[in-house]
C-alpha cells in the first residue's frame, strides 16, 4: 500500500510490481498501472473503476489456451487422418 500512496502523490516513477494476486482492489488505486505476476511474467493491468472490490488475480489469467495443432504421444496412427473441425 505504500507503493501505491507513492505512486499516486507522483514520487515513484517505476512502476508497481507484485507477487499478490489476492489483494482487493481499492479506490486508491484507481488510474494506476500495475504489474501482476501471473506464474511465468509480469502482466501490467491499469486499474478501472468497474475493478474496485475485485482481487488483483481476477484480472491476470495464470494458463494460456489450449491449441492443438497434432495427434500427441500415444495417439495411434488413423487418428492423425481425422478432421480436427
Amino acid at each position: 500500500m505504500q507503493k501505491v500512496k507513492d505512486a499516486k502523490e507522483g514520487k515513484r516513477k517505476k512502476a508497481i510490481k507484485t507477487h499478490c494476486r489476492d489483494m482487493p482492489i481499492l479506490p486508491e488505486m484507481f488510474g494506476l498501472k500495475i504489474q501482476v505476476y501471473s506464474g511465468k511474467s509480469f502482466v501490467p493491468l491499469e486499474i478501472m473503476p468497474e475493478m474496485i472490490g475485485h482481487l488483483l488475480g481476477e484480472f491476470v489469467l495464470t494458463r494460456r489456451e489450449v491449441k492443438h495443432k497434432a495427434p500427441g504421444v500415444g495417439a495411434t496412427r488413423s487418428s492423425k487422418h481425422i478432421s480436427v473441425k
